[in-house]
């Protein structure tokens, strides 16, 4: 199994990189390709995803987002794919509160899951997570941005991007506001 690459970033695609590896160009999906720059030398974490149809790398350059990303495969009908659209919509620590919260609001509204997949993620990860995020007020910011006239994709954007130091309703909504 393929745990590491290193290479340089030949490109930055919207679901990941090509990295330069000996020669060969190797895709890695991402939660946040943007986070490389082409021409620069990177390491990247990954998970190999064996399937029917081909071998794929999913890469992170934190080493919780990927252990993260290994405990939510474990949970049944969740695929690579689904897993790492998770972090793609919502940091690490606000999935990992709002599961150890089961607060299926928060998983449902801001990270985008059904009602049915949100509880199963719940259910199976819920005692294995850490309850570090907010207190849920997250769903509520969420819906306010809406109201606002934000896209949905903007407003997971302005949520992902608020400080985890800020806490409370009102002033994650003012963060929220002051990231667009």
């Amino acid at each position: 199994m393929i745990r590491q690459v290193r290479g340089q970033i030949l490109s930055v695609e919207p679901l990941g990189v090509v990295i330069d590896i000996a020669g060969f160009g190797i895709f890695v999906r991402l939660a946040n390709p943007a986070a490389l720059t082409v021409g620069k030398e990177a390491t990247v974490l990954t998970h190999m995803a064996v399937k029917q149809d081909g071998i794929e790398l999913y890469g992170f350059l934190d080493p919780a987002d990927l252990s993260f990303f290994e405990l939510t495969l474990a949970v049944p009908g969740v695929g690579p794919k689904t897993a790492l659209s998770l972090l793609r919509r919502s940091s690490r620590e606000q999935l990992e509160g709002a599961i150890g919260k089961r607060d299926i609001a928060y998983l449902t509204r801001v990270v985008g899951l059904g009602k049915k997949s949100a509880e199963k993620i719940v259910v199976e990860m819920a005692d294995k997570v850490g309850a570090n995020a907010h207190d849920g007020e997250d769903a509520e910011v969420f819906d306010t941005l809406i109201a606002l006239g934000y896209t949905e994709r903007e407003a997971r954007r302005s949520l992902a991007a608020i400080d985890k130091a800020i806490v409370g309703k009102e002033a994650r909504l003012r963060a929220a506001l002051s990231n667009k």
